[in-house]
């Protein structure tokens, strides 16, 4: 938990250098970090940020994930050049999930879709929502 914040008053703040050093990194030195459209608040996917990569997406401005499937940093559009711009960093009130307001481009999905969360229970069914918008095979031509 963020000390402090969760009494503060709109406008008052805590240095990021004193917030980082709170923040509750898993065992695997993990934060899950959600990226949301900044202008529509559509939420477009789910990954993971450690220290390094939060560090970048702040000093860059263009996301950065830990991928761990492959045990390394991951920037966002690498391979699809399907980027993420990131808008603004908010913590959730427990300090323990982030959330990215991103200009997404094209994509998020690796399926070709906008958003990962295209598949929704419907009555007794998972129904897919929406189709890709790009074939991924298109995507990672280059990856």
């Amino acid at each position: 938990m963020i000390e402090h914040n969760e009494h503060a008053r709109p406008g008052e703040g805590l240095p990021w250098a004193d917030v980082i050093e709170q923040l509750p990194w898993n065992q695997d030195g993990l934060l899950p970090a959600i990226a949301q459209q900044h202008d529509t608040r559509e939420v477009l996917m789910l990954a993971w940020m450690n220290r390094e990569a939060l560090e970048e997406s702040l000093r860059a401005g263009r996301v950065c994930f830990y991928s761990r499937s492959r045990g390394k940093l991951w920037r966002k559009g690498e391979s699809s050049g399907q980027t993420q711009q990131l808008r603004e960093l908010r913590l959730d009130c427990d300090g323990d999930t982030l959330l990215l307001l991103v200009d997404q481009q094209g994509p998020a999905c690796h399926t070709g879709r906008r958003s990962c969360f295209y598949n929704a229970l419907r009555g007794a069914e998972v129904v897919v929502l929406e189709a890709p918008q790009v074939d991924p095979k298109t995507l990672y031509r280059n990856g």
